[in-house]
């Protein structure tokens, strides 16, 4: 089998940390990219590698320097895996203007910046593999998450629409929907800067609702469970467009899917 050249962002942590390790025990070298340095790595066994490349995924230059450099000393890349993401609590009303462009920033504009990056090599190679990390979020609204709901909705639609227009060049799109996850993504979340004003007419189910969410998530699945879903869509003869970890949150997926809107909406309020 080909050596797999995999450019993958946020992994220093989380879901993109065990995604990384995984990939170079079976063997592929990984340029794992985040903000914070990460050592490299090896498996001498699988001849693996993980290279480290410290960028900011808002910045489209030093994305496309990463695609270079990864060009320069690969030859070719097979697959980008857009990863990195943050969150963002808090209601709708009392979120300001540049926390919302911040939930945006990472979560949409770095995924975009990132494929459009790599799609001219992918188009000229004839071959390429895009895949995105949403959300079951994207189709269930979250309560006080709107805007990270809004936002994974929009990386799914987005990963849709490219599926359809890349096809013709030999690139395949894939999107992954977890569901609850422990990782350290629960801690680093944000709160917008008046959710925990006592005085907002929100507070005390902003609150609870918040709470509900954070423990099911520390309660939820292991980092590693969703990183043995993207390896194996990166070595699978052909990728799925769409990959729900787990089978009780497939069922949440058909269920956002499907259900009237009134319905679902109702359950979900009962969550949370």
């Amino acid at each position: 089998m080909k050596k797999q050249i995999v450019f993958l962002t946020g992994s220093s942590a989380g879901i993109g940390s065990a995604t990384a390790q995984m990939l170079v025990d079976a063997g592929a070298v990984v340029y794992g990219a985040s903000r914070r340095q990460s050592p490299s790595f090896s498996n001498e066994q699988s001849g693996g590698q993980f290279i480290p490349l410290q960028l900011d995924v808002n910045n489209e230059n030093e994305i496309k320097k990463a695609v270079n450099r990864i060009i320069a000393e690969q030859g070719s890349l097979n697959v980008v895996i857009a990863n990195a993401g943050n969150g963002l609590a808090g209601s709708v009303e009392d979120a300001g203007s540049e926390e919302i462009k911040y939930q945006f920033e990472t979560n949409y504009f770095g995924v975009l910046k990132t494929i459009q990056a790599c799609l001219p090599l992918f188009r000229q190679q004839a071959y390429g593999r895009i895949i995105a990390v949403s959300s079951v979020a994207a189709v269930i609204p979250i309560p006080y998450q709107a805007y990270y709901s809004s936002v994974k909705a929009a990386v799914f639609m987005l990963m849709q629409a490219l599926t359809i227009e890349v096809k013709p060049f030999g690139i395949e799109c894939c999107t992954i929907l977890p569901g609850d996850t422990k990782t350290n993504f629960t801690s680093a979340r944000k709160h917008s800067e008046n959710a925990n004003n006592q005085s907002s007419a929100y507070y005390k189910r902003m609150k609870k609702a918040v709470e509900k969410m954070e423990k099911d998530e520390q309660n939820g699945m292991r980092a590693e469970k969703i990183a043995k879903a993207i390896v194996k869509q990166v070595f699978s003869k052909r990728m799925k467009i769409v990959v729900v970890p787990r089978t009780d949150y497939k069922l949440i997926y058909l269920m956002g899917m499907w259900l009237p809107a009134k319905l679902k909406l109702w359950l979900v309020s009962k969550i949370y």
